[in-house]
């Protein structure tokens, strides 16, 4: 056989093996999307989208990197502003530490994931029995960098907008996986008939000590600077403020749920699972979008 005839048999399979690989990926495409107007049809939820974020958080060794990292940024930034302060005469306030719960020391993909199994939307009923079982996992390092900060004298606050329901099972479950410092002052739930912001709480520490750092995985968990706004806006305040991250804001990965799916269904609740869907594509940029 010449080489030119070898030639063209090589080209010939390789074309066969493109145009069954099209057809098999076309078809997995089409399956996802029955299975999502299949789940739409019955009335569950339209979870499956979340599939890779939730697999992402659990099996991904680059997760676990990625927290360890953040926290050792965040322990290197202590120890410079405790240096600094020190190096300052006269400054004697005690520096403090506040940090989110949910995804940002507390690990809920189960729970996320649980929801995903059984096609089953997000009810407070769950979430509360979730929160009283106490069972969240650590994030990675979160446990560390606490006791650290918390053995160089600073105080250590968890604020989170769980409810006064589900603030026993967060103390518990806190305090099962070793987090410092956990009692019922240092975990400020939100309280009710107040909204989701978090200001008054950081200020209410702020009236007792220098809040040194505050880390989390929604950038409502920094100031509410962030709150309400659009997929544009958020991304024009984060430059804006490019300055405080990695400096005194230090952020989680969390890809499952937050504020920022928020802004991608523009702040609209009762949003059917058919529009929710239409929203996600419709902020999906592709090669072709303007």
């Amino acid at each position: 056989m010449n080489q030119s005839h070898r030639s063209s048999r090589a080209i010939k399979w390789f074309l066969v093996v493109v145009m069954i690989s099209g057809a098999l990926f076309h078809s997995h495409l089409v399956v996802v999307a029955q299975t999502a107007t299949s789940a739409m049809a019955q009335g569950k939820a339209d979870n499956e989208y979340q599939t890779a974020a939730i697999l992402w958080t659990q099996s991904a060794a680059e997760y676990r990197a990625l927290a360890y990292q953040t926290f050792v940024l965040a322990r290197l930034r202590l120890d410079q502003d405790l240096q600094q302060r020190r190096a300052r005469r006269g400054v004697r306030s005690r520096a403090a530490l506040i940090v989110d719960a949910d995804e940002t020391v507390l690990d809920n993909s189960r729970f996320q994931a649980e929801l995903l199994l059984r096609g089953l939307p997000y009810e407070s009923a769950g979430w509360r029995a979730w929160c009283e079982r106490a069972e969240a996992g650590a994030v990675p390092g979160a446990v560390d960098f606490l006791k650290y900060a918390a053995q160089r004298g600073v105080r250590v606050f968890y604020i989170t907008n769980r409810r006064q329901p589900e603030k026993a099972g967060t103390v518990l479950n806190l305090k099962k996986l070793g987090f410092p410092d956990v009692s019922e002052e240092t975990v400020m739930i939100r309280e009710d008939g107040t909204t989701s912001s978090k200001e008054t709480r950081r200020k209410k520490v702020a009236q007792r000590y220098r809040i040194a750092l505050l880390v989390g995985d929604n950038l409502n968990d920094f100031n509410d600077n962030f709150a309400g706004k659009s997929i544009a806006e958020r991304a024009e305040q984060v430059d804006r403020e490019r300055a405080e991250f990695g400096v005194r804001f230090i952020v989680l990965p969390n890809p499952m749920y937050g504020d920022w799916e928020s802004a991608v269904y523009q702040y609209k609740s009762g949003l059917t699972e058919e529009q929710k869907h239409a929203y996600r594509r419709a902020a999906l940029k592709g090669l072709s979008s303007q």
